[in-house]
């Protein structure tokens, strides 16, 4: 078998690309960079946007003001094209969850200069924080506003919405400083981590999700349906409405099918480079509550007791120029080069503090322990080629090649932060040589010298995410006290079952 070295002549010479042991030399001096933070552009002329058109380049781009005016004018003519009213300025909270403010259209240059204020508790923590639970870790006042700065990329007419359209923000405190606990800015720093290291990620989302009937209430309490007629004939109506209007807000989505329960659908998204796999969830996670809305369902996410509602990450690694899948020396063959093995190292290595990330709540959990009927504190982490029942799932069939399924996830995760923990416990795998330990004759084996445990119990996750000094550095410290505090907060509030509803609308 050839090592990633030993990739064919004409790759190795395509515009320079680097070989592996340049690459992870590069890698080494990345990780150890200190990432800058910028004010939020003032003047036209510096406004930062991503590229749509090449997705393997850097999430931002400085674009120059006859740029950003050509921009402005394409923008211009679809609002007057679809007789825009209003547009949502959105920005996720910790939980994932789509937190906007609408302006009429004719602000919404105006709003592009200067940005949309919002009261920086919608996004971080918890709507009613305990008195002085968070003193001890605030930047700057948490009753502070924050502001919401337009990715125009992203802007796109709703397909659900009346006359409205969205942009996706950046958000930045008032003194021009990015909110270090934005998942969107994590997940972009992590990513420019990973180009400057001279590799790019190619990923897709796999959600499942529940459809519900119209809620009834019976003594006193709300009780919701599966609409259980999905399971048979997919409600055509509902589910073309919802993949159509998707692909128009520049989510395509591959396929989408009924799942294991009543009610239960999944889809899974195309692969995209970059931010773009995170931004494509974001829009279902909101999308898919407002055309169920239509239909009279409600869409939820969140686990119901004996219902697993997942959020696999599909990725692969790439070179930066998106050109070589760096998993994979050749198609279809069950072998994952020495950078892929590093790659998974990494993840079963912080695996621990993956899954307070990426399973956030107690329900969750649940299903990390579904084969066992023993009473344990944590389970070990599993990898294998093609086996579904494993955390980490390796596929090495199809046109793009070798994958990792990320697992851990379950639907309610954040979209941004799966995305960015999954990038900085790879990227730590690839610059470390201690985790993996290849087999005799170059076999498919992989061991690690400690073998890695998922705790069971979320108090159990939260300390192994404390405890994770590459996640801590990777996600930043202001981060990792804002999440822990905000989930220690809820274990200590958790919901009864006769409130247990209102999750059906929030966690979406």
């Amino acid at each position: 078998m050839n090592d990633e070295g030993d990739l064919p002549e004409e790759d190795a010479r395509d515009e320079g690309n680097d070989t592996e042991a340049s690459k992870m030399s590069k890698l080494r001096r990345t990780r150890k960079k200190v990432t800058k933070t910028h004010a939020f552009p003032t003047e036209i002329g510096e406004m930062e946007i991503s590229n749509s058109k090449d997705n393997t380049k850097d999430s931002t781009e400085i674009l120059t003001a006859p740029q950003l005016s050509s921009r402005m004018k394409h923008i211009k003519q679809e609002m007057a094209k679809n007789h825009l009213q209003f547009v949502r300025f959105e920005a996720t909270d910790l939980h994932g969850v789509s937190r906007s403010k609408s302006i009429p259209a004719h602000f919404f240059q105006e709003k592009v200069i200067h940005g949309v204020c919002m009261p920086r508790g919608y996004l971080e923590l918890i709507p009613n924080p305990k008195d002085n639970e968070v003193d001890h870790i605030r930047a700057t006042c948490f009753n502070s506003d924050i502001v919401l700065m337009p990715e125009l990329s992203t802007f796109r007419v709703l397909p659900w919405a009346e006359r409205t359209a969205r942009v996706i923000c950046d958000t930045f405190t008032v003194t021009g400083e990015p909110l270090l606990t934005s998942p969107r800015y994590i997940a972009k720093t992590q990513l420019n981590q990973l180009k400057d290291a001279g590799f790019s990620l190619l990923s897709a989302f796999i959600y499942d999700f529940c459809i519900f009937g119209v809620p009834e209430i019976i003594n006193s309490k709300t009780i919701s349906f599966p609409a259980s007629t999905l399971l048979n004939n997919h409600d055509q109506p509902f589910i073309q409405e919802l993949v159509d209007g998707l692909y128009h807000t520049g989510a395509n989505v591959e396929s989408f099918s009924s799942s294991t329960r009543p009610g239960q659908m999944e889809i899974c998204f195309l692969p995209e480079f970059g931010i773009n796999s995170a931004d494509n969830a974001f829009t279902l996670r909101t999308g898919v509550k407002e055309v169920a809305r239509k239909y009279n369902y409600i869409a939820s996410f969140f686990i119901e007791t004996g219902v697993c509602n997942s959020g696999i990450l599909s990725h692969s690694l790439w070179d930066v120029c998106g050109k070589t899948n760096m998993f994979c020396s050749s198609s279809g063959v069950e072998q994952l080069t020495i950078t892929g093995k590093k790659w998974l190292a990494g993840l079963l290595k912080h695996s621990a503090a993956l899954s307070c990330l990426m399973a956030p709540a107690v329900s969750c959990r649940k299903r990390y322990s579904k084969e066992s009927k023993d009473l344990k504190e944590s389970v070990p982490t599993t990898w294998g080629y093609n086996n579904n029942s494993c955390a980490f799932n390796i596929k090495c069939h199809g046109e793009k090649g070798a994958r990792i399924e990320n697992k851990l996830g379950s639907a309610t995760a954040n979209p941004y932060l799966v995305l960015a923990a999954t990038v900085a416990a790879g990227l730590d795998g690839l610059q470390s040589s201690d985790d993996v330990l290849v087999g005799p004759d170059d076999s498919t084996d992989l061991s690690q010298s400690h073998p890695s445990e998922i705790p069971l119990k979320l108090e159990d996750a939260l300390v192994a995410l404390e405890e994770d000094e590459c996640l801590r550095e990777a996600l930043g410290e202001t981060f990792i006290r804002y999440f822990v505090a905000m989930k220690k907060y809820e274990l200590e509030n958790e919901e009864t079952d006769a409130e247990r509803n209102k999750f059906l609308e929030y966690f979406i």
